[in-house]
């Protein structure tokens, strides 16, 4: 199937919507002259409990326009970068409510003459999960209901541990506290009968500690290995 990322809607018949459940890329977004509709597309694509995972370069900061103009950082991947909590907003508002981060990495600009063009900003490589789940079920922000998870081991290639993402690591056999967010995001997914899932009650103990701030992310970018 051949055609453009921002007009997936036109290859219905051959996409159908849906009924995927993950959709995988590689620093595409990046690219992409309009990355809401590449993401408004993959969300429709996807089957409810499905999944967008993908890695692509971010910015600590929004890229200057008169950069984004800039054909050279274009094709290193640097001026099509969006500032990561843009991103984060702009998942959101295509119906991915709790945008995840799974890894990240750095990335330094080893050439003086972009160096000096780029200034201050900073660039990193993210990997994202994007949980398409059906509106509602998500709370705003991530809240304590006493709810826990088991993780089974069963995963391919993971009989040990399993990253959810950045924050959550499973260990196999080992009950892990988490955000009601992270426990309904675990039942609907393809990844639930990988968990036993220990709660669903309705008493509200609050915020659960979180990275709802994002600092998480933020750090990344100043990390060097």
């Amino acid at each position: 199937v051949r055609g453009y990322l921002e007009h997936l809607d036109e290859l219905r018949g051959e996409l159908e919507p849906g009924s995927f459940d993950v959709v995988v890329s590689n620093c595409v977004l990046n690219l992409s002259p309009d990355k809401p509709a590449v993401l408004a597309h993959v969300h429709e694509l996807l089957a409810d409990g499905g999944e967008f995972y993908f890695s692509d370069v971010y910015a600590d900061r929004r890229v200057p326009t008169e950069l984004q103009r800039d054909r050279v950082l274009w094709g290193e991947c640097l001026s099509g970068a969006l500032y990561w909590r843009d991103f984060e907003q702009m998942a959101r508002a295509a119906g991915f409510a709790d945008p995840r981060m799974v890894k990240s990495k750095p990335i330094s600009v080893n050439n003086d003459l972009l160096e000096r063009r780029v200034g201050h900003l900073e660039f990193a490589s993210l990997t994202y999960r994007l949980f398409k789940l059906p509106p509602g079920e998500l709370e705003p922000g991530a809240e304590d209901y006493g709810d826990a998870v088991v993780y089974k081991g069963t995963i391919e290639a993971h009989p040990q541990r399993w990253d959810l993402d950045a924050r959550h690591r499973m260990w196999t056999g080992k009950a892990l506290a988490v955000s009601r967010n992270t426990y309904t995001t675990l039942r609907a997914s393809r990844f639930g009968e990988h968990f036993e899932l220990i709660g669903g009650g309705k008493t509200h103990f609050g915020p659960f500690a979180d990275d709802s701030d994002g600092s998480l992310i933020a750090d990344r970018f100043a990390a060097r290995d």
